[in-house]
């Protein structure tokens, strides 16, 4: 059934996928022309006809039991069973004492099972309760397009969204136009770290739609910037929809479970073996075939420990609450003897294994030396940009801060700046030093950009042409670095004659490369020893994360997981059930993962035998 179950969601996922990734490559009017729409809106009735064919933008919810049906499903258990019907055998018989103890004992288990699982059923509602959102669309009203506020669930397929900074993402769209466009997409890939979109049409279609630059994802929040975009997929049909019909199937059987219905089955059959033998051997030797049935009663229930069921649930009930002394909610009771059944942990990289804190750890000369001009040139960028800071500028600013070096700027101020934008990946700032009044326009980017506007480069201590052969070094180092995990940035400088001319763009030509910048997210300092004491415990743990695998593979080699065996999600989506199985026994870290992948994974690990634990978002 389970397998089934992921068949027809991985199923469902590939043709979400494949709607998704046709718009990318598609020109705007045709996009707009597929969906009977123009940049004006739809009106009434098209909104209509969109919703009755592509349906309602509501996601499928799982609706908690009512506390009469949780009290029966915690009585219900093949143990329990088994003790009920010998109650009721003892009780035809007139064993009242009998039945007095093993009702106790059957409800006295199911009580303390129930009462901790309805105590966390309401600790989890009041943590997951939302308020309604309303997203603004361009929509016709008698005929006049205009943007209005409507509710998430009034959207439909074709529609125009108007997006901006702190709106979470009511849908699967296809973006049409953005201006300095940052989402985060932790919520599908597990990584905090915004990712910019942009409106264009792409030339070639991506391997997987979270890789896609120009699509944006329902539940993924705003981080800064504007944009419209056109709606592709709604509710349960976009990609965060797939994922919620997976919450709505019954849980797998946890191995807890399975070990009480073997244990329940060896009782029964026991039963079913001595209390007919004894029955018989009593009959036929005394002729009293009542005596005979009392006491092959007395048999079946001697054999059967009437103290088990509240004896294991006293026992799953202290886990719990010791679990809740370490502010984690345990849901389900039977879910306590998972943890101690655990050979395999799945778990997510940013945020569990790492800090998920980018900070800066190189600020170096073309050589690769580390150099103070370079971390001032790089703190003046990013203290006065007024545009968005991201997490590479907080890093340098709260680096300065750390190391009290603040007086870096005591003598610049700031004249003027040019924002960062998407076409051109860098930002300046023009800064006055007020002891010799010289005038610098200072640029920090990616660096393939800035060797773009660079025409010299400080070399060897002094001021070299960038030539080839000095450009191919610089590259180098760069990928050295990156191939170690680290996000490089360069930082240029020129100096101004005057700043009585307006800065633009123009300016950014024939700059002096400093240096570079490298920033990374630091593993935790608790991962080694955490890691170490799973391993100790015969807990293997498995790297399923969605960044990329350059930042995975240095991070995990940095914990002391093998980093270098590593497997991406497009290898992953290519495998079948067969080849993934024995690639998840062989292989301990997986890279640019969609969330429907790390399912494969997991189930992938649980039909192998194993019981696995995850831990993370994404």
């Amino acid at each position: 059934m389970v397998k089934k179950i992921i068949s027809l969601v991985t199923q469902q996922e590939k043709v979400v996928n494949e709607k998704l990734l046709n718009a990318t490559t598609q020109d705007v009017k045709d996009l707009l022309k597929s969906y009977n729409n123009t940049v004006e809106g739809y009106d009434e009735k098209q909104v209509e006809s969109s919703r009755e064919e592509f349906g309602e933008n509501i996601l499928q919810h799982k609706k908690e039991q009512p506390w009469y049906k949780l009290l029966l499903s915690s009585i219900l258990n093949p143990f329990s069973i088994v003790l009920i019907i010998l109650a009721v055998i003892s009780f035809f018989t007139k064993d009242y004492a009998a039945v007095s103890i093993i009702v106790f004992m059957v409800l006295l288990g199911a009580v303390l099972s129930f009462m901790q699982e309805y105590k966390s059923s309401k600790a989890v509602e009041k943590l997951t309760e939302l308020v309604e959102t309303k997203i603004t669309v361009q929509r016709l009203d008698n005929h006049e397009s205009i943007k209005m506020e409507i509710p998430m669930d009034e959207l439909v397929v074709g529609d125009i969204l108007h997006l901006s900074a702190g709106d979470i993402i009511p849908a699967d769209a296809r973006l049409i136009q953005a201006k300095d466009f940052f989402v985060s997409q932790s919520s599908l890939t597990g990584e905090s770290e915004p990712v910019e979109k942009y409106g264009e049409t792409l030339n070639e279609r991506p391997k997987q739609a979270l890789e896609a630059n120009n699509l944006v994802f329902m539940g993924c929040n705003i981080i800064s910037g504007s944009a419209q975009a056109i709606v592709i997929t709604i509710g349960s049909n976009t990609i965060f929809g797939n994922i919620a019909n997976q919450l709505q199937e019954k849980p797998v059987i946890t191995s807890f479970e399975k070990g009480v219905n073997s244990v329940s089955w060896i009782f029964i059959r026991f039963m079913l073996i001595m209390a007919p033998v004894v029955l018989l051997l009593n009959g036929f030797t005394k002729g009293n075939w009542l005596e005979a049935f009392l006491f092959a009663l007395s048999v079946a229930v001697g054999l059967t420990p009437e103290m088990l069921p509240m004896i294991v649930s006293v026992n799953l009930a202290k886990g719990a609450i010791a679990m809740s002394k370490k502010k984690v909610i345990v849901k389900k009771l039977n879910a306590i003897q998972n943890f101690g059944a655990m050979d395999v942990l799945c778990t997510d990289k940013t945020g569990t294994i790492t800090q998920d804190k980018v900070s800066l750890k190189y600020y170096l000369n073309i050589h690769g030396q580390e150099d103070d001009r370079i971390l001032r040139h790089g703190f003046l960028n990013s203290y006065y940009q007024t545009g968005l800071k991201n997490l590479m500028d907080i890093a340098i600013i709260n680096h300065v801060q750390d190391s009290e070096q603040q007086d870096l700027f005591n003598n610049y101020k700031k004249i003027d700046e040019i924002p960062f934008d998407f076409n051109r990946r860098r930002m300046s700032v023009v800064v006055e030093n007020t002891t010799n009044e010289s005038v610098q326009l200072i640029t920090k980017g990616a660096i393939e950009e800035m060797l773009s506007i660079c025409t010299h480069a400080e070399y060897a201590d002094s001021i070299e042409e960038l030539t080839d052969e000095i450009r191919k070094e610089i590259l180098n180092r760069c990928y050295e670095y990156n191939e170690q995990g680290f996000r490089v940035l360069g930082i240029a400088h020129k100096n101004l004659p005057s700043i009585d001319s307006v800065i633009s763009v123009d300016d950014e030509r024939g700059m002096v490369l400093l240096g570079y910048l490298a920033f990374f997210d630091p593993p935790k300092e608790s991962t080694k020893d955490a890691l170490n004491a799973l391993h100790e415990y015969g807990v293997n743990v498995k790297v399923l994360t969605g960044d990329n695998d350059a930042v995975t593979r240095y991070i995990c080699n940095q914990v002391g997981l093998n980093g270098n065996n590593i497997i991406l999600g497009e290898m992953v989506e290519a495998m079948d059930d067969a080849e993934l199985k024995k690639c998840v026994e062989e292989v301990d870290v997986f890279a640019k993962l969609s969330p429907a992948q790390k399912t494969r994974i997991v189930e992938a690990l649980r039909n192998d035998g194993h019981t696995v634990g995850f831990m993370g978002d994404g």
